[in-house]
């Protein structure tokens, strides 16, 4: 068994073989040699230990790309995210939509370990978010891309800020595109990053509206396929089965590729969020059209966003420190 698992985590590690996408980062503090020198080994490290967890779990691939999302979101890529209640700090990890849903917290704190081992204070929580998101993808079958690093870690956490900054699965069109402006974002990076629902689940409170009750006058969502709908509600009733998970793309849940887009076309977005892609914008739709027709281009333009996104107010510098522990600031 121990065997067969080795050799597995071997064959996934040579899904990094692909042609990497290389572009340049808008900060000028942050690029992918940061720790050439002071870490050498770093980037295996990190791609290893979340090879390993994704042969074990393939969902898990998802769980890391979203940590990495909804870190950006709030106060920048600092990791605020990881921080646990201690020392006056309220964690994000209850907000709205982080409580029940995000995970794989324990892969990071393995990471963690390991790197404190082979080069103690010196990779930052921040950056092990944006490497593992970057590995999650590759590994299930998604662009590669070369990570900016030199981010630093956050000493402190916004409750406030991941509760309102992150796009909601029942937001409005105009909502979900002015959160991402506010980031520096625009409609293409929309678009492009929430192709990342081509992996993972949701669960069912997030989008039982749709399925019961959209405009408060007690009937489904007109935008969502009626049979798609009717399956949907076999394990979505109108009460109970909260966190009973359902795959944001059901023709390819695990493998990284434009099928959710396919599915959008098709009126089978599981959320909301998803639908309105195609139903209150023209310039996104023809976004979304290109992507079904053209997975190249979808890959070219995530990769593109991911390292946009992960340039969101980075703390570099004297800015932050490098945390001994991810789930927790240094002793002053």
């Amino acid at each position: 068994m121990a065997r067969s698992m080795s050799f597995f985590i071997f064959i996934a590690l040579l899904a990094f073989a692909p042609i990497c996408f290389s572009f340049k980062s808008n900060n000028d503090n942050l690029y992918p040699q940061y720790y050439y020198k002071s870490c050498p080994q770093a980037l295996e490290i990190v791609k290893s230990v979340v090879a390993k967890a994704v042969a074990k779990e393939a969902r898990m691939a998802a769980s890391l790309l979203r940590l990495h999302f909804h870190d950006c979101f709030v106060k920048g890529c600092d990791a605020s995210l990881l921080l646990d209640s201690s020392n006056g700090i309220v964690t994000e990890k209850g907000s709205n939509p982080n409580k029940n849903s995000a995970r794989g917290f324990e892969v990071l704190d393995e990471i963690k370990s390991a790197l404190e081992k082979e080069c103690p204070e010196t990779v930052s929580c921040a950056d092990i978010l944006a490497l593992a998101a970057r590995d999650s993808t590759v590994l299930a079958g998604g662009p590669n891309w070369e990570v900016p690093l030199g981010r630093r870690d956050s000493r402190s956490a916004s409750l406030s800020g991941s509760n309102n900054n992150i796009p909601a699965p029942n937001n409005t069109f105009d909502s979900i595109l002015s959160k991402f402006k506010r980031q520096g974002l625009d409609l293409v990076d929309l678009v492009a990053l929430s192709g990342s629902h081509t992996i993972g689940n949701s669960r069912c409170t997030s989008f039982r509206q749709r399925l019961y009750n959209q405009s408060g006058n007690n009937k489904p969502d007109s935008t969502l396929d009626q049979v798609y709908a009717s399956q949907l509600r076999n394990r979505c009733p109108k009460s109970g089965g909260d966190q009973n998970l359902f795959f944001l793309d059901f023709v390819s849940p695990t493998k990284f590729d434009n099928s959710y887009f396919k599915l959008l076309l098709a009126s089978k977005g599981l959320l909301n969020s998803d639908q309105v892609l195609t139903t209150k914008s023209e310039e996104s739709l023809a976004l979304v059209k290109q992507y079904a027709e053209n997975n190249a281009l979808f890959f070219d333009h995530f990769a593109k966003s991911m390292v946009k996104m992960g340039n969101i107010s980075p703390l570099t510098g004297s800015s932050g420190e490098i945390r001994k522990t991810c789930r927790k600031i240094n002793s002053s």
